[in-house]
């Protein structure tokens, strides 16, 4: 029996959490937040576009956000609408999901796609919000789909992969992870290795390549290992999704290690201790991580020796980076964005959005941000 684990020690929130298939309640103080330290600012950013939607649940790590396509930006609102916008004008909404929306949006080849806790995927007409299909999964959806070579790729929270077609929705492989006994609350979102291929990563500390088209696997690898002593302490999940820049594959997990692997000879080429359920970001020949303590920390990606490791924001919950311009941009839970040199680590200017950032995506020289408290936003260099 699979009990998520909702890790109260990845939100630093005081919280009880039920574990395994016991009704054992473990209670985790609250760590105190850095307070903001005092900055000579010197970089800002400015907010182009605000779009509201409904709150999320504080301690469940949802993390929505904007799809993108052809100069338009689909909103996902829990409650169930998806609304389309070119710029700040509504284009159209659609009501789509009594039963609320808990991943998306992803956009891409004339459809919008999103998903919720009953498993029910969605996939909406770019131009119209009319519904085009629908399939019900085998489990509730974290995480954003991905749209490659023709089809709908979805890792359900059971472990099960999805391919759809992208036309009419018909389901053309499914692909079964491992079973695992614990896990965080959540999921990374399949990520494309090349365009044939998809990438998945799971609790397991594996990372797992698949032929997009076929559902044949091509590739299974272990990137993360934990001695603990208990299953709390063994928890090892990839919760952010890893990122592929050229030959590399550099992963993150909880409790466990950053880790670079040779796509080419499927070998890890060097492995760091740092615990992160964020997607790291790769800049300039350096991998950057956001760790779970609130490390913000440099790599060299061919060597990974440490190059700089900032600790101003210790428990601020910060999100996954970002690279804007050449400026390295992270949330935290006050809605803080810290600007940061990614030469030095230094903090070098802040803006403020609405609500814990969960999620950063940078897109043609603009950063998108999605909240806990249901706003999506668009930011850009002063």
């Amino acid at each position: 029996m699979k009990m998520n684990y909702k890790a109260p020690l990845a939100l630093g929130l005081l919280s009880l959490a039920l574990v395994g298939c016991s009704n054992k309640a473990i209670k985790v103080a609250e760590q105190k937040p850095s307070p903001l330290p005092k900055i000579s600012a010197s970089s800002s950013l400015v907010a182009i576009a605000n779009y509201s939607v409904a709150a999320t649940n504080a301690v469940d790590p949802l993390r929505l956000q904007l799809g993108l396509a052809q100069g338009q930006v689909f909103a996902a609102d829990p409650k169930g609408e998806v609304t389309a916008y070119q710029g700040k004008q509504r284009i159209w909404q659609s009501k789509i999901s009594k039963a609320g929306i808990s991943a998306g949006a992803v956009a891409g080849e004339g459809i919008v796609v999103v998903a919720n806790k009953k498993g029910q995927l969605f996939a909406l007409d770019q131009a119209t919000g009319q519904t085009k299909w629908q399939s019900q999964l085998s489990s509730a959806v974290l995480a954003p789909s991905l749209i490659q070579a023709g089809r709908v790729i979805t890792l359900a929270n059971d472990g099960t992969v999805f391919a759809h077609d992208i036309s009419t929705g018909q389901q053309i492989w499914t692909y079964n992870l491992p079973k695992v006994d614990f896990s965080m609350r959540g999921t990374a979102a399949p990520v494309a290795v090349d365009p044939r291929t998809v990438l998945v990563a799971w609790a397991n500390s594996y990372v797992y390549v698949i032929d997009t088209v076929t559902g044949i696997p091509q590739l299974q690898r272990r990137v993360s290992i934990n001695d603990g002593r208990s299953d709390i302490q063994r928890l090892n999940d990839i919760d952010g999704e890893p990122v592929v820049a050229g030959r590399y594959l550099i992963s993150t997990s909880y409790q466990g290690q950053l880790t670079a692997m040779d796509l080419a000879s499927q070998q890890v080429i060097w492995s760091e201790d740092a615990s992160s359920l964020r997607s790291p970001v790769i800049f300039d020949n350096k991998v950057f991580v956001a760790q779970s303590g609130g490390q913000l920390t440099a790599y060299d990606i061919t060597t990974g020796q440490q190059l700089w490791q900032n600790e101003q924001l210790l428990n601020r919950r910060l999100s996954n980076p970002a690279v804007l311009g050449n400026q390295l941009v992270v949330g935290d839970l006050d809605g803080v964005l810290h600007l940061v040199d990614p030469n030095s680590g230094n903090l070098i200017g802040r803006a403020k959005t609405s609500g814990e950032v969960r999620s950063l995506r940078s897109v043609d020289q603009q950063l998108y941000v999605s909240s806990q408290k249901g706003t999506y936003s668009i930011w850009q260099n002063r």
